[in-house]
Parts: C-alpha cells; sequence; structure tokens
C-alpha cells in the first residue's frame, strides 16, 4: 500500500460551490476519496485548506501559509511514497501582490520541502483549475480581482518549468476539468471524479 499526500487548498478539502457557510463534499464525492477507490493501492492522506498559499501569510487569517504547514506536517506524518500538490489558486488574490515567478516560487521551495520525506519523481505538481471570468463579483468571491483570472492561466506554464526543474511530474488541471459557474473557483462533483481518474493513472 502507497502512502500518498494530497496537499493543496479547498479544491483539495471538497468545497462545495458558492456555498455559505462552507460545506463539504463527501470522501465518496471529493478527489482524494475517489483516488483511493480507483487506485486500491493507495492510502490518501488528505491535507487540504480553505485559502491556502504556496508561501504567503494572510495578515487576517492566520496559518493559510503552505510552506511552514508542510515543514512542521512532514516531520510529523512522513515519509509518504508519494504526493499530489496542487496549490497556486488563492495566491491569485491581489492582497498578495504576486506575479505568476514569485508564485513559482513558492511552489519551489514548498517542493524542495517535499522532497526532504519523498523523491522527486513521486512527486506529482498541479497547476490548478483556471478562475472563472466573474469569480471576482460581489456574489461568487471579491477577494479576487480580473487582474486574478488572467494570473491563474500563467500558472500552468510556471508550474511546467518549476516541476521540470525539479524532475517531478507534471500536469495542468485545466487541461481536464473548469470551475463550477456557481462561484467560478471550485470543481463539481464531476471534475472531483475526472481528477481522480487523471491522478490515479499518473502515481
Amino acid at each position: 500500500m502507497k502512502k500518498i499526500l494530497a496537499f493543496g487548498d479547498s479544491n483539495t478539502w471538497g468545497l462545495v460551490p458558492g456555498s455559505s457557510p462552507k460545506k463539504r463534499y463527501p470522501s465518496s464525492v471529493r478527489w482524494t476519496g475517489l483516488l483511493g477507490q480507483v487506485r486500491s493501492d493507495l492510502s490518501v492522506f488528505e491535507e487540504g485548506l480553505c485559502g491556502r498559499t504556496t508561501f504567503f501569510d494572510d495578515p487576517n487569517r492566520p496559518g493559510l501559509n503552505g510552506l511552514s504547514y508542510l515543514r512542521s506536517y512532514l516531520s510529523s506524518h512522513g515519509p509518504f511514497d508519494g504526493a499530489v500538490i496542487m496549490l497556486g489558486t488563492n495566491d491569485c488574490k491581489p492582497l498578495y501582490g504576486a506575479s505568476p515567478s514569485l508564485i513559482g516560487q513558492g511552489l519551489s521551495l514548498c517542493l524542495s520541502e517535499l522532497e526532504k520525506y519523498i523523491p522527486s519523481s513521486s512527486i506529482l505538481v498541479v497547476s490548478p483549475i483556471f478562475l472563472g471570468s466573474d469569480v471576482w463579483r460581489e456574489e461568487k468571491d471579491p477577494a479576487f480581482s480580473k487582474a486574478s483570472v488572467s494570473l491563474s492561466h500563467s500558472l500552468k506554464y510556471e508550474y511546467s518549468s518549476v516541476a521540470s526543474s525539479h524532475g517531478a511530474s507534471f500536469i495542468a488541471a485545466s487541461d481536464y476539468v473548469s470551475a463550477d459557474s456557481t462561484d467560478d473557483e471550485h470543481l463539481s462533483p464531476e471534475g472531483h471524479r475526472v481528477l481522480a481518474r487523471v491522478f490515479a493513472s499518473c502515481l
């Protein structure tokens, strides 16, 4: 049985699009739960957190820095046989003023931390789904802006380069699934099913 870490944000946690207060899909719907069903040889450790970034700190919401958390988590729960890391959506918020290369630096630091416990060849880097064109609207998620949408599109190419430099595998979630139109940010149940099948073929 392979021990796999699934490290990400709300699309790893399984947030139901547009739910307020936040609701979570059951394990039978989340890609993390489905992955273990598709591949019975995998034991998936879910580590998704809404709002998580690669390495940025939100002054109003402490604890969202992925790199900081990863260091302590791996010390406590590692080693793993493999990992899927899908972060970057929240880094696109104007709060962080980030460029694609800066977000890529955050990803690279996370990969360096993972590599202390997992061979780089067993790490799957996933660039996140694109934000929908209306995600920034008040009724959706005004923490984003119009510029966030184009920034999210640029991560595919940045992440591909970073993954290659680390010797990690790479896929773009945006090649397979799109954000649900309810909030232009999160996966539908079908999106979770598709990603589970894609990830299963890569691990």
